[in-house]
């Protein structure tokens, strides 16, 4: 298993090398971060916005693998990502960035895989009974329903409640607020923001783990394996999750870890709708400002956890499915 794991590591660590250097090239190419000086009244000299872009190592004038040497040194030396075209510190950015997009999606993300891996076993146990129909109809419809949509209806509903309430129980915008002091004080600030987004992003995701657990367990439940738990004495319901649960749910567990750069390289929409300034908002100031530094950060933390995410589907597959072997 180290083995394996080291080899994997290996071949990603190679990948994810040659692919941010590549997006450093790309970035450079189609962005110029001396366009955010263009236009302004009165006009910038030319020599002044050189001189501004010079220590941030974004001159355009210099050779391009001038530049690329001093970026990736200060990188491999200093693990410093560089700065955006307006000094902001591409370190500081994403720190702060990643856990306030992880905090927003992790808990929705677990909420999805449990309520709809539960919802999943529960239907396919009682394949075409009333319960089963019911959680389909209702799985089909958020399935189909956007963001921005379950939002507004969300927020409209968290409106009403405050109103009925008389007091803000439920915060519609921004992480949390300012001024808030004391442990269980911020802890009640924080669960007041993370709601509304959280049951925003549960409506529309948890109807996927739903039907695939669903139809995976459906191809189970008649297997060879399944039919012999039941021979030797176990009921319907105990061969399902003993025996045919644990073969059906490696997908989902697949499914989950490769979701992690999802989780952690944040939900631009509802972000957006909902104020919080994580990783998504971030991806679209770096295009929109030309960052070359902060765009390259950006695909480089997305490609560590597509890594990561990789990384443990393997080892989900190797703990769930007996009959994978490695040396």
């Amino acid at each position: 298993m180290f083995k394996f794991l080291v080899k994997k590591t290996a071949g990603w660590v190679a990948m994810i090398v040659i692919a941010v250097n590549l997006t450093y090239f790309l970035a450079n190419a189609f962005l110029d971060p001396r366009s955010n000086y263009e236009g302004r009244r009165p006009p910038i000299p030319e020599e002044r916005v050189d001189a501004i872009l010079d220590p941030l190592n974004l001159n355009d004038k210099q050779p391009i693998f001038q530049r690329w040497w001093n970026w990736i040194t200060d990188i491999v030396l200093h693990w410093n990502w560089g700065a955006s075209p307006i000094g902001d510190s591409v370190n500081d950015q994403i720190s702060y960035r990643i856990w306030v997009s992880a905090q927003l999606l992790l808990l929705a993300t677990i909420i999805s895989v449990v309520l709809g891996v539960g919802i999943g076993v529960y239907t396919a146990s009682r394949q075409y009974k009333t319960g089963d129909r019911i959680f389909q109809t209702l799985s089909i419809l958020t399935m189909n329903i956007h963001i921005v949509v379950a939002s507004i209806g969300v927020v409209w509903a968290a409106i009403e409640i405050n109103k009925a309430a008389g007091t803000n129980i439920f915060f519609v915008t921004g992480a949390s607020s300012t001024g808030v002091t004391g442990f269980f004080p911020r802890l009640i600030d924080t669960a007041q923001h993370l709601v509304l987004p959280t049951i925003s992003l549960v409506i529309i995701s948890y109807a996927g783990y739903h039907f695939m657990q669903r139809s995976i367990l459906l191809d189970n439940i008649d297997a060879d394996y399944v039919r012999t738990a039941r021979a030797k004495g176990l009921t319907r319901q105990q061969a399902i999750r003993r025996h045919a649960l644990r073969t059906s749910i490696i997908p989902v567990a697949t499914s989950v870890a490769f979701s992690i750069p999802g989780i952690f390289t944040g939900a631009i929409m509802t972000e957006a709708i909902f104020g919080w300034q994580g990783m998504g908002q971030y991806f679209i100031q770096t295009i929109t400002k030309n960052d070359i530094h902060g765009t390259v950060a950006f695909a480089a933390f997305g490609a560590l956890m597509t890594a990561v995410g990789a990384l443990l589907s393997d080892i989900f597959v190797v703990i769930l499915d007996p009959r994978v072997r490695v040396n």
